[in-house]
């Protein structure tokens, strides 16, 4: 048996048996309640009115579901994105995929004004996917002296494209549209609409089965060629499900700052860094964070909401900063 073969076959079997433990099962009922009062709150009351059971299933059930989604999948990108890079501080967000996503969907808009959702989305993971590799690739040929450099280069790159964007969109009288689009909230997500994001599920099964290959990839190249594992394709993997996730989210809901990187961390500094047990931990946190953000947009102005995104990104902001501060001390 190969080094690679008996860590593959040991470390599931012990992770199994951690994986599935009460509190997780109390996590669990948690984010149950905590998405069952997602059904029941929002202006329409879904309960008294006549029309209040077609409503629900028009707009309460596609939206929480959308919730669950885009929570889930985008916090696991930002674990496999931290995995991959041994860097806390980078997700798709802080690297500048997100951006990539919306010039992707602004040349599709351009080129094809009348095309169906499905092909906006494709163009949006396309140049998820180039944006990515992009960034890989900077961070495998530059030496970097501390790891607060890379978020700080992702933002830059994230900043130079996110002005690209908005310079063809000013110039093909598209800005307010492309501000719709970058501006995340849930309040579009409606039956007939959010169906392709069904699509990061795919994400979401691919990581629970390759997180061990993306454990051993985050060692680096040399270490994971030694015990048989192809660096490259577990890297494209990787890159691939990152820019599948970042590209149907943004095109249906728009842009969700931070949440990859708070939801891993705080993960991380609760449980430890063993990737596989932390994997249902970080998609429960995904879901309760951005449900309980959507909660807080609909309440805090009724009967107006208030973008998730701007709830998301005052939240990130705090836990970035401190996590800046937990390195500086460590340094």
């Amino acid at each position: 048996m190969t080094i690679a073969s008996a860590t593959a076959t040991a470390t599931p079997r012990r992770a199994r048996g951690r994986l599935f433990t009460w509190p997780l099962l109390l996590g669990v009922l948690g984010v149950g309640a905590l998405v069952t009062v997602s059904l029941f709150v929002g202006v329409y009351d879904v309960v008294g009115e006549a029309d209040g059971g077609e409503m629900f299933l028009i707009t309460r059930i596609p939206r929480t579901v959308g919730l669950i989604l885009a929570g889930t999948a985008m916090a696991m990108c930002g674990l496999v994105m931290q995995q991959l890079t041994q860097n806390r501080f980078v997700e798709p967000t802080t690297t500048g995929t997100t951006e990539w996503a919306g010039l992707g969907l602004l040349f599709v808009m351009l080129l094809f004004p009348d095309s169906p959702l499905m092909v906006r989305m494709i163009g949006a993971v396309a140049m998820a996917f180039v944006g990515t590799m992009l960034f890989f690739a900077f961070l495998r040929r530059v030496m970097l002296t501390s790891s607060i450099i890379v978020p700080i280069v992702g933002m830059m790159l994230g900043a130079v494209i996110g002005a690209i964007s908005t310079f063809i969109a000013l110039s093909t009288n598209m800005l307010q549209s492309m501000a719709i689009w970058f501006t995340g909230s849930f309040t579009s997500v409606l039956r007939g609409q959010y169906e392709p994001l069904w699509a990061v599920l795919i994400v979401v099964v691919a990581v629970f089965i390759a997180a061990d290959r993306f454990t051993i990839a985050g060692l680096g190249q040399d270490i994971a060629t030694n015990v048989g594992v192809n660096y490259q394709r577990v890297v494209l993997i990787g890159t691939a499900l990152i820019a599948l996730a970042s590209g149907v989210v943004t095109v249906v809901v728009g842009n969700l700052p931070f949440l990859g990187l708070i939801v891993p961390n705080v993960v991380s500094l609760i449980r430890g860094d063993d990737l596989r047990s932390n994997l249902p931990w970080v998609a429960l946190g995904g879901i309760a964070l951005i449900t309980a953000c959507d909660i807080v947009a609909r309440v805090i102005n009724m009967p107006f909401e208030v973008p998730v995104s701007l709830i998301l990104a005052m939240i990130g902001s705090v836990v970035f900063i401190t996590l800046l501060l937990r390195q500086r001390r460590r340094v």
